[in-house]
């Protein structure tokens, strides 16, 4: 028996190049590599330098025509941004791969590495890489132009409340700078009724007067002016005016509400004492201690004034007490009394001294300070001490240069807890503490 060889497999043959004359596996086009791409460019036409727009302000890209978007170096939408400006010569060719090459931050240089295919010659399909170099070029955008100028707006929003005392404006400046919102204005005025947001766009505006509505109880209008328009593309500049009006009661007001009012809160007294201003107005009974809360549409219904102010209020010490059992009298027999307790009094400049914690304040364009207006925010400090509901609004912040004093120096008068703090960081200090401080410098 004899074994028959297997039959051998057809060996590739091999051609000459037309071109050079190298043996090559036949192809479509009969030449080497080399010699296609010397014959054939497939990014002929494609640009090799380019420039990309960078707004050193607020650290974003300009992505034609008109907006700016947030990027971090060799990120994916740097990658897209810088893709889109040679979007046009690409579709001629298959993008393969693309992808960054690294630069020093400081050089205004990007340079994208890029892998194309095309179909060539006779249906052969050539591949080849190429580099894309950008050139990073400093433009100020819209929104800081604005911001640097400091007189361009167009919206404002007109905050006023009609009384003696800023005690709302105090919480409404914590409230504001707990939930970010001052951050889109260009500038905020001070003024002897309330403040003045300035903004570059009226969706800004809006947003403010919306969390206005509801945070405090108030009312608002809107106007607008015509500043110039484009009759031949129907473009309208127009400045918008948003004035919002807070209720003009405060805490530890005396108000007297009407028959009407009173009866539909539930058949309580008239004169009543406002113990605390948020989304509504929180009322008490002084004489049966009873609660109700009023909100902005229910106020300028039935509006109501105060009777009596802060500054009004006397102080006098209690020597003694003696409980009285109720009985029912009939008409006209014995007397009401006429003075109403409001609050405890403490020794303030104890309160000042001891005060271990701080807020922060909104940077505005200040009238001139007086001694009232001191006094009116020590007041409100000693309301956030007091009050722990409006505290819970508000963010409290550590005064580290104030050491804690022991539980024995207690006078009885309400302090905030240190569990209710948060720490003041700053960036050029270290969030390990003392000992990490000093591992980083060694």
């Amino acid at each position: 028996m004899e074994y028959l060889p297997a039959p051998a497999a057809p060996a590739q043959g091999h051609i000459l190049c037309c071109q050079c004359g190298v043996p090559i596996p036949p192809n479509p086009a009969n030449m080497c590599v080399g010699c296609l791409r010397a014959q054939v460019d497939i990014t002929e036409g494609i640009p090799k330098q380019g420039t990309v727009h960078f707004c050193k302000q607020c650290e974003r890209y300009l992505q034609p025509p008109g907006t700016w978007i947030q990027c971090a170096l060799e990120s994916r939408e740097l990658l897209a941004l810088c893709l889109k400006k040679i979007k046009a010569s690409l579709s001629k060719v298959r993008l393969i791969d693309a992808g960054f090459i690294w630069t020093e931050p400081h050089s205004k240089r990007l340079k994208l590495k890029l892998t194309v295919q095309k179909e060539v010659i006779n249906g052969a399909v050539l591949q080849q890489v190429f580099v894309v170099e950008y050139v990073v070029q400093s433009q100020m955008c819209e929104d800081c132009h604005r911001i640097e100028a400091k007189d361009f707006w167009k919206a404002v929003v007109q905050v006023r409340q009609k009384t003696l005392h800023k005690k709302t404006f105090y919480y409404l400046e914590q409230l504001i700078l707990k939930h970010r919102l001052h951050q889109n204005t260009l500038r905020i005025k001070e003024i002897h009724d309330g403040l003045d947001f300035y903004y570059s766009s009226k969706q800004h505006a809006q947003k403010m007067v919306d969390f206005l509505q509801c945070t405090v109880p108030s009312r608002s209008k809107s106007s607008q002016r015509l500043i110039s328009h484009d009759i031949h593309s129907n473009v309208y500049n127009y400045k918008s005016t948003f004035s919002v009006e807070i209720v003009p009661i405060c805490k530890d007001n005396v108000v007297c509400l009407s028959p009407k009012l009173a009866q539909s809160l539930g058949n309580m007294n008239q004169i009543c004492v406002c113990i605390r201003v948020t989304s509504t107005i929180h009322l008490i009974d002084p004489r049966t201690l009873q609660i109700a809360e009023v909100d902005g549409n229910t106020y300028w219904r039935h509006p109501f004034n105060s009777l009596f102010q802060p500054k009004q209020l006397e102080e006098f010490i209690i020597m003694d007490i003696s409980r009285v059992q109720e009985k029912k009298k009939g008409a006209g027999a014995g007397a009401r009394s006429n003075k109403v307790l409001i609050k405890k009094s403490y020794d303030r400049s104890r309160r000042q001294r001891r005060r271990n914690w701080k807020l922060k304040e909104l940077e505005r364009d200040r009238e001139a300070t007086d001694t009232d207006d001191e006094r009116q925010y020590q007041d409100f400090l000693e309301d956030l001490e007091e009050d722990e509901t409006i505290r819970k609004n508000v963010n409290i912040y550590r005064n580290a240069d104030i050491p804690v004093e022991s539980d024995t120096d207690d006078d009885g008068a309400p302090r905030i807890s240190l569990a209710e703090m948060l720490e003041d960081l700053h960036i050029s200090q270290d969030a390990t503490g003392g000992e990490g401080a000093e591992m980083l410098t060694e």
